[in-house]
């Protein structure tokens, strides 16, 4: 999932991609507005609040949304700039860093909210900020590997796009179109993946309130697992049976 980029991906890699981290950005955003009140897996609907403070002249209200819009937009900003200028030869260990650090960040949600949180609305929206600079690293780390055809952390244009697609299929010119088939498969599994983790949060929230970002770093923390074995498992044999080659010819 983490080791292909851009156009070396295929449609299986891009669906368990997309699946695997919209789980996880339905469970966080079901998870805030459960904690929170606050959505953090996109931030349209923070234009909104932003457009509105401004209009009523509360401007320290302006910069926390503002601050929360540049987080989310400097999550995206790293994990694409981390991307193109790593090792082109290690791209399991530079694909891995931005979900390393969106790991740390639902880590230290968890850790403080489970043992400092006292529901301060100072508190709450430094939480929130930290949730939204970790969706930002998501959607930019599956945009960039995807080649912008993944983007799991919100729905509406995915919504769109499934939509279209389906209304080509009804077209004769396009109905057997092996492409448009692919991209509805990529994505459903996406809103799938996402409609699931956001059900699997609101079931659970309830009885382990802030202990669900731990579940969630853990989610995180399987895909690693995943790709690692996917990655030098495989080169290691290599290696081994080269070896294994070479003292027989000698």
């Amino acid at each position: 999932m983490l080791r292909k980029f851009s156009n070396s991906r295929s449609n299986s890699d891009n669906i368990k991609l997309g699946a695997l981290t919209a789980f996880v950005a339905g469970m966080v955003n079901v998870a805030s507005l459960g904690l929170f009140f606050s959505f953090t897996s996109n931030i349209t609907g923070h234009f909104a609040i932003l457009a509105e403070e401004i209009s009523n002249g509360k401007w320290f209200q302006v910069l926390i949304v503002l601050m929360w819009i540049f987080l989310f937009f400097g999550g995206s900003f790293l994990s694409n700039f981390l991307i193109i200028h790593g090792n082109r030869n290690r791209t399991y260990l530079t694909h891995a860093i931005p979900l390393l650090l969106e790991i740390m960040c639902f880590l230290a949600v968890g850790f403080y909210g489970n043992y400092f949180y006292s529901e301060t609305l100072m508190e709450t929206e430094a939480l929130v900020a930290i949730l939204l600079f970790a969706m930002g690293l998501q959607n930019g780390l599956t945009a960039t590997l995807s080649n912008f055809a993944v983007k799991s952390t919100h729905l509406t244009g995915l919504t769109t796009d499934l939509a279209l697609h389906f209304s080509m299929l009804t077209h004769e010119k396009y109905g057997n179109n092996k492409l448009i088939r692919a991209k509805i498969r990529l994505l459903g599994s996406i809103l799938l993946g996402y409609l699931a983790g956001g059900v699997l949060a609101g079931n659970i929230t309830y009885f382990f309130q802030f202990k669900v970002f731990f579940f969630v770093a853990i989610g995180m923390v399987i895909i690693l697992i995943y790709d690692f074995s996917k990655t030098y498992v495989p080169i290691s044999l290599y290696r081994k049976r080269k070896a294994q080659e070479a003292l027989t010819d000698s």
